[in-house]
């Protein structure tokens, strides 16, 4: 009885540390970017100063690139349900603040999550020059190929070796 006991204990034990040590990888909800706050949001009228802007919103996230007549200022709302794996978007809102030529608020605009679309802003592939071929066939082309100034003629100093391109 006594050894069914702590048997069925430890077992339980086991279990409780086996739950605990999952319960960390359970998903999370992350928030990136400029929160907004509608209240702040409502106060920016047209005919304000970038200065009354700026008090009010903060710094954007990026301006136009030309003539920085327009302000953005980006949140974005994900969610993993696994932790270490991808995050799902959420929600997205985009608050773009146009000036007039004379830095005067213009108007507020609010796009969200159906006005765009979402993308990876970083594509995780490095370019390269080479041609789609495998190393090894690119190392011994190499060695067969005399371009001591990078001349792209290809002469080679293997006989014959031209002529299999």
């Amino acid at each position: 009885m006594r050894r069914r006991l702590v048997s069925s204990f430890a077992r339980l034990a086991l279990l409780g540390l086996v739950g605990a040590g999952l319960s960390g990888c359970i998903g999370e909800e992350l928030r990136h970017g400029y929160q907004v706050d509608q209240a702040a949001l409502a106060t920016v009228k047209p005919g304000m100063g970038p200065e009354q802007v700026l008090q009010i919103l903060g710094t954007p996230s990026t301006v136009s690139t030309v003539g920085n007549k327009s302000w953005y200022y980006i949140s974005q709302n994900t969610s993993r349900t696994v932790m270490f794996l991808g995050e799902q978007v959420q929600d997205q809102k985009v608050i773009a603040v146009y000036f007039t030529p004379g830095f005067k608020v213009e108007r507020v605009s609010l796009y969200g999550l159906q006005d765009g679309k979402v993308f990876d802003f970083i594509d995780r592939t490095t370019p390269t020059s080479g041609q789609d071929r495998a190393f090894i066939s690119q190392l011994f082309r190499g060695l067969t190929r005399y371009e001591p100034f990078g001349s792209g003629s290809g002469a080679s100093i293997v006989p014959g070796a031209n002529r299999g391109q």
